[in-house]
């Protein structure tokens, strides 16, 4: 990795850690696989820390601008899906 997540120098500590984790198991959905309780858990606790939609917005396309690695569909693959694990193909990186 040889990029910095996206985060607001106002963050607390905790948050901080919440959103690197998300942004984490959004790696992890790409290169291996990930939990799907798990990353549904981080999603909403990346929510707390950024609740509105268009921020929202902001952060996953730093992140993608940054990594290559869209958030949106993985959050959108794990909400629909009732699979334990989910695991991205490139094919699905989306917007």
């Amino acid at each position: 990795m040889n990029y910095h997540y996206p985060m607001d120098d106002t963050w607390s500590m905790q948050e901080v850690i919440d959103v690197v984790n998300f942004f984490a198991l959004i790696e992890q959905a790409y290169e291996k696989r990930v939990n799907r309780k798990d990353l549904l858990a981080a999603y909403n606790k990346f929510k707390q820390v950024v609740p509105a939609k268009s921020e929202e917005k902001t952060y996953f396309r730093e992140f993608k601008q940054a990594s290559g690695y869209a958030s949106y569909p993985v959050v959108k693959k794990a909400r629909e899906s009732d699979q334990e694990k989910i695991k991205m193909q490139e094919k699905e990186t989306g917007p």
